[in-house]
């Protein structure tokens, strides 16, 4: 294998345009070799685009060309543990978009498989890289709040009506539904930020009458001394805070998304200087004691940059460097959406 990392992506839709070709395009030891979409729009947009990536019909063109050394899976999550499996046994290093899958079976089934082939495998969270979650984590190992003892986090959006029809997410299948989709984000932010916690209380429910799946959930995970409260929702015409911290030192509050993914969706390339840089109007909010002197104001959000996780991922193919999104941590969130859905069904809270 070469230095520079030969890499396929399976599936041209909002991920693989916007999430994963533009950082495999400038991240310096990629090269994007190949895409898979049948889509005229899509396959017209990648000839424009990345005029040099050789554009396939279908994912098994990307398994089975010899010269690709990743492969990068942004398929409907259904799909995501035949791909990444069959990318795996093909010997080839594989990024799988969140969900990781839709069972933790399936979910410990890659594990062993790229533990056994001696192989990279990591998942696509890459919420951990944005402004707002990388300054909450900045907070809390600074000690500035003291013993926080409520944690709540929301991904609210507003579409009371339905999208139009192929719209998978919105289907009643596997993996579909706003919990796997949203939820997978902040419980990997809550994992990061607490760890696993003792136990879970679930709500998950359909607001919208015409709705196949679930759109809103309300998760509670249970930590020895604070509660981590996981919201979103279809129908929130104003969102609720990104982040809600309460310690005994004081509280931190945050509105507003890291700006990234709407550039990206803009068409712009990250290579510029200030890259994920969110503007001043929705930097967060303290008020906080710390060490007899009161502090009050705005907190300067840290950079958002996803170009992080695949410098990381091109570094640990390399071994040079341990992943940073490990396949047993993406495990332990497929581990905790199982258990809330049961929550949900039975109407209790339970123990891990």
């Amino acid at each position: 294998m070469s230095n520079i990392i030969r890499t396929g992506i399976i599936g041209y839709g909002l991920s693989g345009r916007v999430f994963h070709a533009p950082f495999v395009d400038v991240v310096d030891g990629y090269e994007l070799t190949s895409i898979s979409t049948s889509n005229p729009n899509s396959i017209k947009m990648v000839n424009n685009r990345y005029p040099s990536t050789l554009v396939v019909p279908g994912g098994q063109q990307i398994i089975d060309n010899k010269d690709i050394d990743l492969v990068i899976v942004t398929s409907p999550n259904t799909d995501h543990f035949r791909w990444a499996k069959e990318a795996l046994n093909a010997g080839k290093h594989v990024i799988v978009e969140k969900p990781f899958t839709v069972s933790v079976e399936e979910a410990d089934e890659l594990l062993a498989l790229a533990k056994d082939k001696k192989l990279i495998l990591t998942v696509y969270h890459n919420r951990r890289f944005t402004s707002d979650t990388k300054t909450v984590k900045k907070l809390l190992d600074s000690g500035m709040l003291g013993d926080v003892v409520a944690y709540e986090t929301h991904f609210d959006r507003y579409r009371p009506e339905a999208r139009p029809s192929g719209a998978w997410r919105e289907e009643a299948l596997p993996g579909s539904g706003i919990f796997y989709d949203l939820g997978s984000h902040l419980i990997d932010q809550a994992l990061w930020f607490f760890g696993m916690p003792e136990a879970v209380t679930a709500e998950i429910t359909s607001q919208r009458e015409w709705a196949k799946a679930d759109d809103q959930f309300d998760v509670r995970l249970h930590y020895p001394k604070l509660t981590a409260v996981l919201k979103s929702g279809m129908i929130c015409k104003i969102p609720g805070p990104t982040f809600m911290l309460h310690g005994m030192n004081g509280s931190y509050i945050k509105y507003g998304l890291d700006v990234q993914e709407a550039t990206l969706n803009a068409g712009a390339i990250p290579n510029t200087a200030d890259w994920g840089r969110e503007p001043e109007n929705i930097w967060g909010t303290i008020n906080v004691d710390y060490k007899g002197v009161k502090i009050e104001g705005k907190v300067e959000s840290e950079h958002g940059d996803y170009r992080e996780y695949f410098a990381n991922v091109r570094d640990a193919i390399w071994g040079k460097n341990e992943l940073a999104v490990k396949p047993e941590e993406a495990r332990n969130v497929m581990k905790i959406i199982e258990i809330a859905f049961q929550s949900s069904k039975e109407g209790r809270t339970i123990k891990i």
